[in-house]
């Protein structure tokens, strides 16, 4: 492949810059330009100022081009808003010949909305999956208004199909953080323990983030959340929220935790794989992240799923859901550490997300569907 074809990674958010970034390096070795649009999370400073971490990871000759979308109290809709200006000011300079998005975020949702207007072919990470609240939502919206589709399994490319899309447009490639989870190269756990100073053992994780679609709820969510872990009496490696609005009640729930250093480590962000070897040694996770719905079972870590935020995902043995309730929570807390468990098959992928990607950036295939998309009838196919 020539380094005359242009792929631009739009990320938002510590977690999909981890999952996509096998896919960075992948286009890097392919000899393609590859450049990389960071916003959101990784641009504020109390979520970990995250772009630093990005532009520690990837080549030096893959240039960043950063932006802040995002002020205290903004809705979702001014951040799509927001972002899309900055993209498109992108397009101006750097015009890629496709941009790349993952998952069901607004700024994926931003970076299809222009990739589409712009007729730049927009390639979608793990489309075709379910999740609960406006994140599925979102997450078929930038499905419909991409032109490529590169899913986790034959489930994900039925969705697709169903929603109307080319057959000829998906591709079963798996998901790329299996290629990171099952990795030999993640750090040990001791020099990740040594590195975040975290000095109990055994440890449960807990990630808990707003849910837009009833910001009251979520509030009173939070306050139960944290009741429940303080009067678990167990130990907690505690990472923030994203940056969704609501989030501002978790950080001021999690302020409660300091009073104990002992039982809680709380984080602005870990970086992937370090979070990866805590999840893998961790007696469970609790919250509502997605972490506990796709990475926690390939380990075979119990998960206590809270509220609805990841309602209809996939389910697994392995998963508790309750209510967020503290007296639900603990009680599952529990009960995990009474279960038998073990990894889960890999429904998601086998770890060569960023081998079939590659091959099919050398096949051109990526760069040559067109951008006139037309709604294919479930009765054509059948």
């Amino acid at each position: 492949m020539s380094a005359e074809r242009h792929l631009a990674f739009l990320t938002g958010t510590r977690a999909d810059f981890g999952k996509i970034k096998a896919l960075i390096l992948a286009a890097h070795d392919s000899r393609i330009r590859v450049s990389v649009i960071a916003t959101g999370m990784h641009m504020q400073e109390r979520f970990g100022n995250t772009v630093l971490e990005i532009s520690r990871s990837i080549p030096t000759e893959v240039e960043i081009f950063s932006f802040q979308n995002h002020s205290d109290n903004d809705t979702m809709d001014r951040v799509v808003a927001n972002t899309i200006a900055h993209i498109s000011n992108f397009f101006d300079s750097h015009a890629p010949d496709a941009l790349v998005v993952h998952g069901d975020r607004p700024e994926a949702l931003a970076g299809a909305i222009s990739g589409a207007l712009r007729n730049t072919p927009v390639i979608h990470i793990e489309g075709g999956e379910l999740s609960g609240t406006i994140d599925g939502v979102i997450r078929h919206a930038v499905s419909k208004l991409s032109h490529i589709h590169l899913v986790s399994n034959d489930e994900a490319r039925t969705r697709l199909i169903q929603l109307g899309e080319q057959a000829e447009s998906i591709h079963v490639i798996g998901s790329p953080d299996i290629d990171v989870m099952s990795s030999p190269d993640l750090p040990e756990l001791l020099a990740v323990r040594e590195r975040y100073d975290i000095r109990f053992d055994p440890y449960a994780i807990a990630i808990f983030h707003p849910v837009t679609t009833d910001p009251e709820a979520s509030k009173k969510a939070a306050e139960q959340f944290v009741d429940a872990l303080i009067l678990s009496g167990k130990n907690f490696v505690v990472i923030h929220p994203n940056n969704d609005t609501g989030f501002e009640h978790i950080l001021e729930q999690y302020s409660r935790l300091q009073a104990d250093p002992k039982r809680f480590r709380c984080f602005e962000s870990l970086r992937f794989e370090y979070f990866l070897t805590l999840l893998k040694n961790a007696a469970a996770i609790v919250g509502n992240s997605s972490a506990g719905i796709r990475e926690a079972p390939f380990y075979g870590v119990p998960t206590i799923d809270v509220g609805d935020r990841q309602r209809g995902r996939h389910d697994d043995p392995n998963i508790i859901s309750v209510p967020a309730e503290t007296s639900a929570i603990i009680d599952a807390l529990c009960a995990a550490e009474r279960m038998s468990t073990t990894p889960a098959a890999q429904t998601f992928g086998d770890g060569k997300s960023a081998i079939r990607f590659a091959e099919l950036l050398d096949g051109d295939v990526l760069f040559a569907t067109p951008t006139d998309k037309i709604f294919v009838d479930l009765k054509e196919i059948m």
